[in-house]
């Protein structure tokens, strides 16, 4: 018998069967000895101690106690009948004990003169402590053995408790499994490293995360587990980058000429801030290597990153190639296309446009000139991928808020050049420095940090739905000295139509507050049609309406600099990330703007929490942080579709220390070996492969 028993069928362990075996399948995705091996606890209860009655507090989520069990008696009738016992310590400290059902067998079981452990929750009622339906099992040697421990308490689901699959009875199977498979558990990391770095080895790792020894040693199981986890990430990652910087030709981009020196001295109406400079230093250094560029360029909301993509492509026109950039929205297209245009024009560049609502004529016409060179950039939704779009010569690729693009398009449009051509991938979510690294570890990683000079940071107040006749007021002021207001409602699908209605409502309340003829208001939301919803967009962008009363839809692709207001009704609904989005859509102009939270007086801690870290801070690697911390990383934008977050143990909001040194470790093996052939790295390159052989290797354009 070899490692391969580690993939027998889960039905096949004594306690699953077939039935057992479907919901283990569909409730929690163990299909074989080895998932359920590595279906991790996620706490455990402490049975090491036991309590007398006057320490109990009412804080405590469990106790053990020893006792004897005395005054039984049953109360009520039929339906209503409840039993109830007091257990006494040897103090002479009682708690009662207490049964609402399933307590006729227990008639007659609890013994004068008998010694019991009892287990439950403490409940306060009036001046003493209750327990309802604790576990009661009688002293023994192998009972006291066996409850001295820390036990496991595992994810369950209600399907899986009805077949008996609770916490305690997936802790039953592992107790058959690990005796089985524990010879066939084979070690994923080198003597050398787990001896620098004191780790215990896999197998008794494995063992204490299910069953701790104690409590040091469980501490010691979990920093083993996490570390594999994010070692084998990294090294996975690191890896992909070596190939690609040592192996990915890429085009060279030796002039900076006409194109990009007539618009940075003739249509450049700015100065650049020393963090796009320092980008642009990136990007250049880049072009020159020889290798192809794949670099992320992180930068809130409002600081100059579509400049810094519009000198990247004209570099690439420079060089004789062409460029194009890739918007996940036909408004942030649209956008893109107009400003761009704008910025370019008079240089002779040509600019296209192609989303799905592109004519079948302009599209022969767009083609063509693709095709023999005379399109230099083609602005455009995912319709750029399409197999009918063929490039002449492309050189530079830029994708824009790149988390709303699956992994297979992205690699689709990388694949459109014989020389695969530079990427640049823009996210105005900043992400936080644990999920970059694990998400992005092999792309190169650009920041700017800074906003263009004269902008004011936008000023948040968080108000509540009683004040809102001052809000009201506030946006009158505003309106009055020329400026326009978002009043944004939330859209989530689980009660879109009950969200409609609160828009709907909200729309009414505004143009009765707001009856003047000189003030006019708009409304935009998911359900119009697209040509109404563009419709309404532009009377806004055009300065024709006041208010714009909108969904989520104008998150992204909306530029309005003469916008300086930005109300958020049921603020506490949204998430961190999506309340940071849309405040972006203020602040772009040079006057002061401001973001105007509503909420209901309720709150939840963690909405509480959202919304004073929204009034405390603009910075938007601050927000990431908090959100990762509130929200966990599965959570963040595009983690779930990167397929490397499927994270068992390690914790990217907890364990930044654990995976700066798993990614330090991988460089400095990697840097000595970088194809893990060394005799000593055998097992690292075995293990690596194992891993990752199934996976597509898409993040080399993530």
């Amino acid at each position: 018998m070899s490692a391969d028993i580690l993939k027998t069928p889960i039905e096949f362990l004594k306690g699953v069967g077939p039935q057992r075996a479907e919901l283990l399948n569909k409730e929690i995705q163990v299909f074989c000895f080895e998932d359920l091996l590595y279906f991790y606890p996620f706490r455990y209860i402490d049975r090491s101690r036991f309590f007398l009655a006057s320490e109990i507090t009412e804080d405590m989520s469990y106790v053990q106690m020893r006792g004897f069990i005395s005054d039984i008696q049953l109360h009520g009738q039929k339906r209503t009948t409840r039993m109830t016992a007091w257990l006494t310590d040897k103090h002479g400290g009682r708690v009662e004990l207490i049964w609402f059902n399933g307590f006729k067998w227990l008639k007659g079981k609890f013994l004068p003169g008998q010694e019991y452990i009892v287990f439950g929750k403490p409940t306060r009622y009036g001046n003493k402590y209750n327990i309802s339906h604790p576990e009661v099992e009688p002293v023994s040697p192998a009972a006291i053995n066996q409850q001295s421990v820390m036990q496991p308490v595992y994810p369950s689901t209600e399907k899986l408790k009805s077949r008996g699959l609770d916490s305690k009875g997936i802790s039953k199977l592992l107790k058959t499994l690990l005796p089985q498979v524990m010879d066939f558990i084979n070690e994923t990391l080198p003597q050398k490293l787990r001896d620098d770095l004191r780790l215990l080895p896999l197998r008794r790792a494995i063992h204490n995360i299910h069953f701790p020894e104690d409590t040091k040693t469980l501490a010691r199981a979990r920093a083993r587990l996490k570390f594999d986890e994010l070692f084998f990430i990294q090294l996975n990652l690191i890896k992909l980058k070596h190939v690609r910087t040592s192996e990915a030709r890429g085009h060279v981009f030796r002039t900076v000429g006409d194109y990009f020196n007539n618009f940075y001295h003739n249509n450049l109406s700015f100065e650049l801030t020393q963090a796009q400079r320092k980008v642009m230093k990136e990007i250049r250094q880049d072009s020159l290597s020889g290798k192809q560029m794949n670099r992320l360029l992180q930068g809130d909301v409002g600081s100059g990153k579509t400049i810094v993509a519009v000198m990247s492509m004209l570099l690439a026109l420079d060089n004789g190639c062409q460029a194009c950039l890739m918007a996940p929205t036909e408004v942030l297209a649209n956008q893109h296309f107009e400003s761009i245009g704008s910025m370019l024009e008079g240089l002779g560049v040509e600019v296209r446009l192609l989303t799905g609502s592109t004519k079948k004529s302009e599209r022969k016409v767009l083609a063509e000139e693709l095709a023999d060179g005379r399109l230099h950039i083609l602005i455009g939704t995912h319709a750029l991928i399409e197999d009918t779009v063929v490039f002449r010569n492309l050189g530079m690729v830029v994708i824009d808020e790149q988390h709303r693009f699956g992994v297979a398009q992205r690699a689709r449009l990388w694949k459109k050049n014989t020389t695969p051509p530079h990427v640049l991938v823009m996210t105005a979510t900043p992400i936080p420095r644990t999920l970059a690294m694990t998400l992005y570890g092999d792309l190169d990683i650009s920041v700017i940090d800074e906003l263009p000079p004269g902008r004011k940071p936008i000023k948040t107040i968080h108000q509540y739905d009683t004040h809102r006749l001052k809000v009201f007021g506030f946006m009158r002021e505003q309106i009055k000295q020329g400026r326009q207001v978002y009043v944004v409602y939330p859209l989530i699908k689980e009660s879109e139509t009950l969200d409609l209605k609160d828009l709907q409502d909200g729309y009414e309340s505004i143009v009765r507050d707001f009856p003047l003829p000189e003030y006019a208001v708009s409304i935009v939301h998911g359900k119009m049609k697209a040509a109404d919803k563009d419709y309404e967009m532009q009377r806004f962008v055009k300065g024709e309406t006041q208010i714009m009363v909108a969904t989520t839809v104008i998150e992204v692709g909306i530029n309005v600099p003469n916008a300086s207001v930005m109300v958020i009704e049921s603020a506490e609904r949204f998430g961190l990330s999506q309340l940071h989005q849309l405040r972006g859509r203020v602040g772009r102009g040079a006057d002061q703007s401001w973001c105007i939270l509503m909420s209901s007086i309720k709150l939840s801690s963690d909405a509480r929490k959202r919304l004073e870290t929204m009034v405390s801070t603009n910075n938007g690697f601050v927000i990431a942080e908090t959100d990762m911390k509130l929200r966990g990383p599965g959570d963040i934008h595009g983690t779930q579709q990167s397929g490397i977050l499927d994270l068992k143990i390690a914790d990217l909001s907890k364990d930044e220390k654990i995976l700066k040194y798993a990614r330090q470790k991988a460089m400095e093996i990697l840097e000595k070996d970088p194809g893990l052939q060394h005799a000593e790295n055998y097992l690292l390159g075995k293990t690596l492969r194992k891993l990752f052989q199934a996976k597509v290797v898409w993040s080399k354009i993530s």
